[in-house]
């Protein structure tokens, strides 16, 4: 099983208790990793539950449904397809100064910008879990995408081009 696959078991079956947090603690933990370990809930509660936690600089809160929370995460997934795309275009400039197939991935630097997103990501209020799982997702994507950028290259230019060193 893969680390994450364990951990959503381990908070599904609750091998720890925090009963004795409450429930703002507990939200509060679920902001940093690893996150704690919750029992499995056996409450039935209504819908929708609790309170709006968003407030607009009007001072309305969202959200009144369900509806409007998906309509809000598409224009976010907009804005985030429109900065992965300006990322991917950083990376394919990154490309030039390359010199040699091992320098596409540079473990050191993938491990800093794993730490440093983990590292801010409370101060915008974001769960350290998700800035580390993104940002891990991102540089593999990266790597694969500079590296089919530089190989058919290299292979040009050391005049080895052939079927099987293509991309």
């Amino acid at each position: 099983m893969k680390p994450t696959t364990l951990r959503v078991t381990a908070i599904l079956t609750g091998y720890l208790s925090l009963a004795i947090a409450s429930p703002a603690q507990l939200s509060d933990k679920c902001y940093y990793d690893p996150l704690p370990n919750i029992p499995a809930s056996t409450a039935n509660r209504t819908i929708p539950w609790g309170e709006p936690t968003i407030t607009f600089a009007n001072g309305t809160t969202c959200c009144s449904s369900l509806d409007q929370v998906r309509t809000e995460l598409d224009a976010i997934d907009a804005q985030l397809l429109q900065v992965l795309s300006q990322r991917a275009a950083y990376v394919a400039e990154a490309t030039r100064f390359k010199a040699t197939l091992d320098s596409v991935d540079v473990p050191s630097r993938d491990q800093q910008v794993i730490q440093g997103a983990i590292e801010g990501a409370p101060a915008v209020h974001l769960p350290q879990i998700i800035a580390k799982i993104v940002y891990e997702g991102i540089l593999n994507a990266s790597i694969y995408f500079e590296d089919c950028i530089v190989r058919p290259f290299f292979f040009v230019c050391n005049g080895v081009l052939s079927d099987k060193n293509t991309v």
